[in-house]
């Protein structure tokens, strides 16, 4: 007797499941398509992406090898392409290539360059950083005092390996301007600071044997 009633619930189980799948046919059908073509849209993307950074590493590549004055114009309009194509490895490579071989002149354009990468590059939080006190460094031969400070803020605000590079690089703007008790802030915080570089360290410890009589 236990027997059959087992079988006959689980024919009746049977039987359920069946009516379910053909009442819910379609819906079933639509969200296995859905799951599929979602892991498809997946992959495909994930090859375009890799493809896409082949081809900015590639571009980057001759680029930076071939690059020459008598074609100046070529390969500054293949570096901006790269800066514009958002890659996170070769745009702030781009950037600084531009920089470092005095490529662009203009301080408003490097302005320009340098805030595309910094707001529309999903850069790794030290090279940021790293983007942004090369920034400063650019403008610190001719921004007042208040930009240099929101310039460096997101660095000297953290615990990142540039923040002493950021508060040498305060110091010394303040000791060429002539703010001397500023620049020793800058300086002081440096030795204070317990993740200071030794190179750094000894760099803002000569500036204050030298400047301040202590």
């Amino acid at each position: 007797m236990d027997e059959d009633l087992a079988v006959i619930a689980k024919n009746t189980r049977k039987e359920e499941i069946k009516n379910f799948f053909i009442k819910h046919k379609k819906k079933i059908y639509f969200l296995m398509g859905l799951i599929l073509l979602s892991i498809f849209s997946v992959f495909f993307y994930l090859d375009i992406v890799k493809k896409q950074k082949a081809e900015v590493a590639n571009k980057f590549i001759k680029a930076s090898i071939n690059y020459n004055l008598k074609e100046e114009a070529h390969y500054t309009k293949e570096f901006k392409e790269i800066i514009n194509s958002h890659d996170t490895t070769y745009a702030p490579l781009a950037l600084f290539f531009l920089i470092d071989n005095k490529v662009v002149s203009s301080n408003k354009e490097i302005n320009h360059l340098f805030d595309q990468v910094l707001n529309n590059v999903n850069l790794e939080k030290e090279i940021k950083n790293l983007v942004i006190y090369k920034k400063a460094l650019i403008n610190a031969d001719f921004q007042p005092e208040n930009i240099m400070i929101e310039i460096l803020k997101p660095v000297i605000n953290s615990e990142s390996f540039w923040k002493p590079h950021s508060l040498l690089l305060l110091g010394d703007y303040f000791l060429f301007k002539g703010e001397r008790q500023k620049a020793k802030d800058f300086y002081s915080q440096i030795l204070t600071s317990q993740k200071t570089n030794k190179n750094i360290f000894n760099q803002a410890q000569q500036r204050i044997l030298k400047n301040y009589d202590e």
